[in-house]
């Protein structure tokens, strides 16, 4: 009786069950885009920091940059050498990026600390390459006008005329990645998509991995090779970026990368796990105390630095999203309660007769509240629909978001100097742009949470109605029958 009763009503009352329905619907599907969008955000920020980071990382430890009291740093020289027959000249600079190391064995005083699971030391290096050639000028005497012959000095007389220069800067960055421990470290959140990584037993082969974009730009290919300071190494493999943008444009082995930039023993980052993901405050506090003169970033750190129109609409959505979906799920579920308590009331004297037939007001209340939970599934039904189909279409149309790390906390050598991309000079204030794609993935959270809001609003609306309902009177209906 109960069902045939409902189902009867429900078909009598379309247009209104359909209205309470939609209202309901637009609420769930909006908190479905937004919880998608939400952890969309969350992927790409997770992306910004791994492509800093390295996958796995957790904090890294570098130098604690010098007071500015203590004088500037050394700036980049460059040396020809002035032969007369060789016009061509070219000079690589290559240092280290910020300037500031540590000892290596500031990695193992790392390792120690109490919470630490592994830490790997890694030298990041900006090469700043500048090559071309000069032209000498020629002389030209000048005319005797004089008609005497000979200046005062005896000498010839005359000028050097035209000549000069042409030079080209080209800079980009070289990684130095411990290969016996290949686990932690900026090279961690690159694939290899061409040729081998790097062997355990390579710790000082000449051997070199290059991003997928530089080696593209460059023309760069397996089996060939590249030169960096006069020393040629052999590429062995093409590495390509999860997030899109590497952290280096070549990958060498450490002890080569230190031989290059005359850093013997020195490292500028040490790349840090935990063993546990909750105890990483502990842990920096532990090493800020133990090992003195470092700077320790952990990713929670780096994630409240990252800007550009990633971070606006990740505040967009937590903020602004977030309550408006709480205020159209509010808007919604009143909505639909006034709509099925205004139902019961037009139905009075139908509820009336029912009670005066011999129809209790819990039986009576029990039908209403079923009738509304219908519409809640229904509007929970038609909301996951049109909350899949928009995070669908937003994953399909991946707008590019774009997260800038500021240097002070950028990924290798990033504590205490300027980080250094193509084209600016060592220890300017660069920031480093990566653009990422934006995503909505639905988990089933929040399908969950789609399904409960639905029957919340069921709820709400019946318990509206079904109060309504429990104060009708039989005599309510006799006094309005015609």
């Amino acid at each position: 009786m109960f069902f045939t009763y409902l189902r009867r009503e429900l078909r009598r009352r379309r247009k209104a069950a359909l209205v309470v329905a939609s209202g309901l619907a637009l609420g769930i599907a909006l908190v479905i885009v937004v919880n998608s969008a939400s952890a969309g955000m969350q992927q790409a920020q997770g992306k910004v920091l791994e492509s800093l980071y390295g996958l796995g990382t957790d904090m890294t430890v570098t130098k604690a940059a010098p007071p500015p009291s203590e004088g500037g740093r050394e700036r980049p020289r460059f040396n020809f050498d002035a032969q007369d027959d060789d016009e061509t000249q070219s000079s690589d600079v290559v240092m280290p990026q910020g300037f500031e190391t540590l000892a290596s064995s500031t990695v193992g005083k790392v390792a120690d600390q109490s919470g630490v699971a592994g830490a790997v030391g890694g030298l990041s290096l900006s090469v700043l390459k500048v090559d071309g050639e000069f032209k000498p000028g020629e002389f030209a005497p000048r005319e005797n006008t004089s008609g005497g012959g000979g200046g005062g000095g005896g000498g010839p007389q005359g000028e050097v005329r035209g000549g000069g220069a042409n030079f080209d800067v080209n800079s980009y960055t070289v990684y130095g990645t411990d290969t016996a421990h290949q686990d932690l470290g900026p090279l961690t959140s690159s694939k290899i998509t061409d040729g081998r990584a790097f062997e355990t037993t390579e710790t000082d082969a000449k051997v070199a991995v290059v991003d997928s974009a530089y080696a593209k730009e460059k023309k760069y290919k397996v089996g060939g090779d590249v030169t960096i300071k006069g020393t040629k190494f052999e590429i062995v493999g093409i590495a390509t970026a999860d997030s899109g943008d590497a952290s280096a444009n070549l990958y060498i082995p450490l002890k080569q990368a230190q031989t290059l930039s005359d850093s013997k023993d020195k490292v500028t980052t040490v790349y840090v796990k935990a063993d546990d993901s909750q105890q990483i405050a502990a842990v920096k506090s532990a090493v800020q105390k133990n090992i003195p003169g470092t700077t320790v970033t952990t990713s929670a750190d780096l994630a409240d630095r990252v800007s550009g129109s990633l971070s606006t609409a990740s505040d967009l959505a937590t903020s602004v999203g977030k309550w408006l979906s709480i205020a159209v799920l509010i808007a919604a579920f009143v909505v639909a309660g006034l709509l099925t308590m205004s139902a019961v009331t037009r139905r009075v004297q139908e509820f009336g007769t029912l009670k005066a037939l011999g129809w209790k007001s819990g039986r009576v209340t029990r039908q209403v509240v079923g009738e509304a939970m219908v519409n809640g599934l229904v509007g929970g039904a038609l909301g996951i629909a049109v909350g899949v189909a928009g995070a669908y279409v937003l994953t399909a149309v991946s707008p590019s978001l774009t997260a800038e790390v500021g240097s002070a906390a950028a990924g290798p050598g990033g504590g205490g100097g300027g980080m250094i991309r193509a084209g600016g000079p060592a220890g300017q204030a660069a920031d480093k742009a990566i653009e990422i794609a934006l995503t909505a993935p639905i988990s089933a959270a929040t399908i969950a949470l789609a399904v409960g809001l639905a029957v919340t609003g069921g709820l709400i609306a019946g318990a509206f109605g079904g109060w309504r309902a429990s104060r009708l009177r039989p005599a309510d209906a006799l006094r309005r029958v015609e």
